[in-house]
Formats: C-alpha cells, structure tokens, sequence
C-alpha cells in the first residue's frame, strides 16, 4: 500500500532548520499502515531533508559549517545567469539533498532517541514549501 500527503511549511530562508518529525508521524498516523517506510522529500532546489539532533548548538553549528563549505557571499555562475542571487541555495541543497526515508513499525518512526526529521531552507529569502510525504508498507 503507498499513500501520498503532503505538508505545506513557511520558512525565512537562509538555512533556517525546521523539525518536521511531527508532521511526518501524523502522516504515517493518518495512513493507517503500520509496518513500511516513510519517503519525506521536498519539492524545490534550494531546500533538503536530513535528520539530525535537533538542538540550539548543532542548528548554529550546521549553519556555520555550510556557510564555511558554500559561502553565501562568493561569486556563483548561476546568479550571473538569472540574477538571483541565490547560487550559494542551490550548491547547498545539492550537498544536503532533498529527501530521507525513515523506517517505521506498529507505526511508529524508527528515529534514534535524538534524531528528529528537519528540513533545511537555503534560499535567500522566505519560501512556502512543499513537503511530500509518500508511506509505503503494510
């Protein structure tokens, strides 16, 4: 059985974090299925879906990290292209991903203790996102 739903999210950008665990347990809780997998991915190329712990310090850490990685203030060719000055949103992204699948049983997400389900916004503006939640099982 596979059910499709999605989950709409207002973000501020610039590598704002967001813990979408809930939400996701709420689609899995609303499938009825209670063995299976859960494929959370966000439609975009400036977001990504990872799970992390999440908490104040490693949220400033992965902000940072990125920003040493992919530097938002460095020339990119795609903003020479369209003038958006979102290049470093894009390289970000790439690296991150847009999607995670997490397992479940009797359904309940098989996340570790500290794990939570986060998406990572990397445009340099504000964005209303789409998540897609697909769940897959029995």
């Amino acid at each position: 059985m596979i059910k499709k739903e999605k989950i709409n999210i207002k973000t501020k950008g610039n590598t704002d974090v967001i813990d979408i665990t809930r939400e996701v347990q709420s689609k899995v809780d609303k499938s009825g299925v209670q063995e299976g997998h859960v494929l959370v991915f966000v439609s975009g190329s400036t977001a990504g879906v990872t799970t992390v712990e999440y908490e104040p310090g490693l949220e400033k850490d992965l902000k940072e990290m990125f920003e040493r990685v992919v530097p938002s203030d460095k020339d990119y060719y795609h903003n020479e292209r369209w003038g958006d000055g979102n290049g470093h949103s894009h390289v970000r992204a790439s690296l991150l991903g847009p999607s995670v699948i997490v397992p479940f049983s009797n359904g309940e997400l098989l996340l570790g203790t500290w794990q939570q389900i986060v998406l990572m916004d990397f445009d340099n503006r504000a964005r209303s996102r789409e998540i897609v939640v697909q769940v897959v099982g029995e």
